[in-house]
């Protein structure tokens, strides 16, 4: 049986009646040898229950958190804030790291990761980080940015197999201050913006600033990093 890996969804901010996903964290997970299970957002106390149906999971990119979640006014730039999503992948994250459930954070879910550890955000890189790159330039999905450098020792070069990689960039925030019992693992080149976290104690627990969903079938790509998500997951239990 594959393992199960829940993927989370986005609220669409066109149309308030639909949620929105994008197929390529489905198609990433199913060439890894996973089962997606799509996660709407819901109760953050039912938690525990969604996550004993799952082998890992999957954060996904979408709208800015809300500041107040990590004690912050919120900056002009911070848009499109649904508190219904962060509270409940909040909650998912952190049951997943109390579980040990396998998980791959992406883009706004390598921010959720870090705030669920009590970790902050940078709310606007342009305005407050001076001479940065653009982390978010008008480019299809799968092509390169910038540069990544990737901290030797860590579980993100172990799967990567790189110390430097070129990554696709679609954020306008980033980690500021770490969380707790999370390190870092990779940073931009041009301005240092932490661009990788990991929880070095747990079995898979891996957040990434880039989409490496969007090169599931282009080479070379990020896929590694899906097929170590499914096979921590077949490894579960």
């Amino acid at each position: 049986m594959r393992p199960a890996i829940g993927v989370t969804v986005a609220f669409d901010h066109r149309r308030k009646e639909f949620f929105s996903l994008r197929r390529d964290y489905i198609r990433a997970v199913e060439k890894a040898g996973g089962l997606p299970v799509i996660l709407a957002p819901g109760s953050p106390e039912e938690s525990e229950d969604v996550l004993g149906h799952l082998d890992g999971l999957v954060l996904t990119g979408g709208s800015d958190l809300d500041p107040a979640l990590y004690g912050e006014p919120a900056h002009p730039s911070v848009n499109q804030v649904f508190r219904e999503r962060d509270e409940f992948e909040i909650a998912l994250c952190r049951e997943a790291l109390r579980q040990d459930i396998p998980l791959l954070a992406i883009c706004r879910g390598h921010q959720v990761l870090n705030v669920a550890r009590g970790g902050t955000l940078i709310q606007d890189i342009p305005s407050e980080i001076e001479g940065s790159a653009n982390h978010d330039p008008e480019r299809e999905r799968w092509e390169p940015a910038h540069d990544v450098r990737v901290e030797p020792g860590t579980r993100l070069h172990g799967i990567l197999g790189r110390e430097r990689v070129e990554v696709n960039s679609f954020h306008h925030q980033a980690v500021k201050t770490l969380g707790k019992g999370l390190v870092a693992s990779a940073w931009s080149t041009v301005d240092g913006v932490v661009e990788g976290i990991e929880v070095p104690d747990r079995r898979f627990a891996v957040g990434v600033q880039w989409h490496p969903e969007a090169f599931w079938d282009r080479q070379p790509g990020f896929q590694s990093l899906f097929e170590a998500l499914v096979g921590a997951g077949a490894g579960r239990g």
